[in-house]
């Protein structure tokens, strides 16, 4: 009698009688892909001195019945800079002209500025993230239509990263922890600690907030990689 020749089997059919011959010999369960990739790309941007006005100061600084003009779309949805620039001077009668001003306007006013601004206008300024505003420096806002005196709101911004709840996860982190952020550059591979999650809803991207003394510092313009790293802190806070 002749040989029969075998049916020849497929790649599929290979891994298919091979994750059943796995599951029985481990009870019931089968070998798990590999983790996928992060769910959003990773984007580090610096953001420039700015100020964050209340409506009522949009008025006073621009004229009554103004609001802002939004002349370019910031990366996360939503917000945007403003045609509106304003003056800040500070307690040397130093004064930086033409901070932009974005928007959308908020409950109360702030401006984030740089280390080297802050010693410019002869301000000691606290690390803090936006919004935390209690007991800081205040300053003198000028715009053409009139000028007002903040009594506080003038700030470091801390370094942090914006992240949507699927990126919390993925990385296993939680609004307030702390992370790193390692930039590889031409000749100046940098590792920035005390970078703060700040968790947003599904809307928010991913993205890295550092300020311009940072960025030139890690030379980002020509950085050729950039990555998160986990931190041993289990959360992160500047307050000084």
């Amino acid at each position: 009698m002749p040989a029969t020749q075998s049916p020849s089997l497929s790649r599929a059919d290979i891994e298919r009688l091979v994750r059943n011959v796995l599951s029985r010999q481990l009870g019931g369960s089968t070998a798990t892909a590999a983790p996928a990739g992060p769910p959003n790309p990773l984007v580090v941007n610096i953001s420039a001195r700015h100020c964050h006005l209340t409506e009522e100061h949009v008025e006073i600084l621009f004229g009554k019945g103004r609001t802002l003009t939004p002349v370019k779309d910031l990366y996360q949805e939503g917000y945007y800079a403003a045609e509106e620039t304003v003056a800040i001077v500070g307690p040397r009668r130093r004064m930086l002209p033409n901070v932009r001003v974005l928007g959308p306007c908020r409950g109360d006013s702030q401006v984030e500025l740089a280390f080297t601004d802050s010693i410019s206008l002869g301000l000691d300024l606290p690390v803090r993230i936006s919004g935390d505003i209690q007991n800081t420096p205040g300053c003198l806002l000028v715009g053409p239509a009139g000028s007002l005196e903040l009594n506080q709101g003038v700030i470091r911004a801390m370094r942090h990263v914006h992240m949507s709840p699927a990126d919390m996860a993925w990385w296993g982190v939680q609004s307030g922890d702390a992370m790193s952020l390692r930039v590889e550059s031409q000749g100046c591979t940098t590792v920035l600690e005390d970078l703060m999650v700040r968790g947003g809803d599904d809307k928010i991207k991913l993205e890295v907030h550092l300020d311009t003394d940072e960025g030139n510092a890690v030379n980002l313009e020509n950085a050729t990689k950039v990555e998160l790293l986990r931190s041993s802190k289990s959360s992160c806070s500047c307050k000084h």
